[in-house]
């Protein structure tokens, strides 16, 4: 089974930053695609970030410039850095790694973190 475990939430000022870690672990081969997610009270999931095994990144317009991904292949670990925090970033951000191979499982599709709650003030 392959869990993902987020960590480095926590509530910051306006203008603050903040670095999210999500480390996946179980019999892992490799991931394929690991990204961040987030999600606001009553709205829908949305994609923040992505990167791929390659290190090719996409970003949702409204962290462009702010937030960067990054991951460490040997860790099965992906990192989020936010800076320049806004209120509206306040939501339940979610890790989320897909195409998962692995020698007990097979090859996983998707899998989900619990989330880790960041909380903007401002």
């Amino acid at each position: 089974q392959v869990q993902l475990v987020e960590s480095g939430g926590g509530l910051v000022r306006a203008g603050g930053s903040l670095r999210l870690s999500c480390a996946a672990s179980g019999s892992i081969v490799s991931i394929d695609t690991m990204a961040w997610y987030r999600q606001a009270p009553g709205k829908q999931r949305d994609l923040v970030a992505t990167i791929s095994f390659g290190g090719s990144v996409v970003y949702a317009d409204s962290v462009k410039g702010r937030f960067t991904i990054s991951r460490d292949i040997a860790k099965n670990t992906v990192y989020l850095q936010m800076n320049s925090l806004k209120p509206e970033d306040t939501s339940v951000y979610y890790c989320n790694a897909g195409g998962v191979r692995t020698t007990t499982q097979g090859y996983i599709y998707r899998s989900w973190g619990q989330g880790t709650q960041v909380t903007v003030s401002s």
